[in-house]
């Protein structure tokens, strides 16, 4: 698996392919593929299908492993509000929000930015919100074996607001907790940490 890029590139195969495929699907639906507002849509369709499940490809290990520093510190560490944009499994619909991670190190500490590249790595996959969390609880556990590891998405499902039940303010939250999060007073301390005004 690759390390994590910006991905603007594209196998000519896979997206003439993918192309053909949306050119039938338009069709399908009624449209004219040929239409000057259309004609170039397959391709584009193609080129964003593949940007958005990009995470396929690459390691999320990887990207946590590439910046790991020892580092005697052993409080808690917080990154919120980091932007999660990905596609449901379901119906292949976006659902949007944001990602708040929290670990105490043991012994080495991360690039912060790796943290919200791990985040992209999971959502830029067909996703349910509650294997999303999962992903990057376990990943980043496995991977940095820090003392306690605390995971929350909060996420609006277009599957929920645009067809179905059609409930526009509906948010859906997921948490996952190890370690020292599994205690009360730790997994308060970062709930208010989260859900605070703090710069």
């Amino acid at each position: 698996m690759a390390l994590y890029r910006n991905f603007e590139e594209y196998n000519i195969e896979v997206t003439d392919d993918i192309k053909s495929q949306f050119s039938s699907i338009i069709t399908n639906l009624g449209e004219d593929v040929a239409r000057e507002g259309i004609v170039k849509t397959p391709e584009r369709a193609a080129k964003a299908m593949q940007f958005l499940t990009s995470g396929y490809d690459i390691d999320a290990a990887e990207i946590l492993k590439g910046a790991m520093f020892k580092e005697d510190y052993n409080d808690m560490v917080v990154v919120k509000n980091i932007e999660l944009y990905s596609l449901c499994e379901h119906h292949m619909l976006p659902f949007f929000g944001k990602a708040h991670i929290a670990y105490i190190p043991n012994g080495h500490i991360v690039g912060l930015s790796k943290l919200p590249r791990v985040v992209d790595v999971f959502a830029r996959r067909l996703q349910v919100q509650e294997r999303l969390t999962h992903d990057i609880l376990e990943c980043i556990n496995d991977t940095l074996k820090p003392k306690g590891v605390a995971v929350v998405i909060e996420a609006s499902h277009m599957c929920m607001m645009m067809r179905g039940v059609q409930k526009q303010n509906s948010t859906t939250t997921t948490s996952g907790f190890r370690g020292q999060f599994e205690a009360q007073e730790t997994r308060n301390e970062f709930l208010k940490l989260i859900s605070s005004d703090l710069a």
